[in-house]
């Protein structure tokens, strides 16, 4: 129900009289994704109008972060890690949807310039790494994205409605990176951007989990030894169970 409300106001903000719209009209059924004991996954409703003309590319990203990429290699029968390449400000999660497969009508030079697509990524490696090496690690922190399902690309996605109406869910999985999202529209005709909108997401935890986390995060130290007390009294207090059978 709320979905489709959302979609009706979208419809009344393209077509009322007077209504000065631009080329792109975009936005969320909600701007909030609670992490809750339990959760499991969410979809945000993306909705809008264009002005008609063109088609409709979706960039979601999350926030900014180090990650660290090893290679293991066996030594001696066993599997160490040997080589290791970190890359600073990367993407924690980065979806692209369409409403067509993109390589029929999206130049490749603005897929790089924008980034759209996980091929298009550029990160950069910490420190001296050489080409090769940084490519190998590159696309290897891609697949381990693509693996945790944080990095997708979802072409022939976005429905488009009457011509004008376009929507498509945005499925976040259980695992999803907390933080500041963007979710991105472009409007795309003649191979150029005609218009293009972003707005924010917040993907956060809440409730019990959420003091856990933040207690782990701010008092490491106090955190780590309620967890060996508590550790260690689950332990007494099994043995102790035992005893008595």
């Amino acid at each position: 129900m709320l979905k489709r409300l959302a979609l009706a106001l979208a419809l009344l903000a393209a077509t009322a009289p007077g209504a000065r719209a631009g080329p792109l009209v975009a936005d969320l059924s909600e701007h909030l994704v609670a992490i809750t004991t339990g959760f499991t996954g969410a979809k945000v409703l993306l909705f809008g109008a264009t002005d008609g003309d063109g088609k409709v590319v979706v960039v979601v990203q999350g926030p900014r972060e180090t990650i660290t990429v090893r290679r293991k290699e066996r030594v001696a029968g066993v599997w160490a890690n040997r080589d290791a390449v970190t890359f600073d400000k990367a993407l924690s999660f980065y979806q692209v949807m369409a409403s067509e497969e993109m390589d029929e009508w999206l130049p490749l030079a603005l897929r790089e310039q924008q980034q759209i697509g996980v091929e298009y990524l550029a990160f950069k490696p910490r420190g001296e790494v050489g080409p090769a090496m940084a490519s190998d690690f590159h696309e290897a922190l891609i697949r381990n994205k693509q693996r945790l399902g944080h990095y997708d690309v979802l072409e022939g996605k976005v429905s488009i409605i009457g011509d004008r109406l376009f929507r498509t869910d945005v499925y976040f999985p259980a695992n999803v990176p907390t933080g500041i999202y963007t979710v991105e529209v472009f409007l795309v005709k003649d191979g150029e951007i005609k218009s293009a909108q972003k707005t924010p997401l917040l993907i956060s935890k809440t409730g019990f989990e959420a003091e856990v986390f933040r207690m782990a995060h701010e008092f490491s130290a106090l955190y780590g030894i309620a967890a060996l007390i508590i550790a260690v009294a689950a332990g007494l207090m099994a043995n102790a169970v035992f005893r008595k059978r």
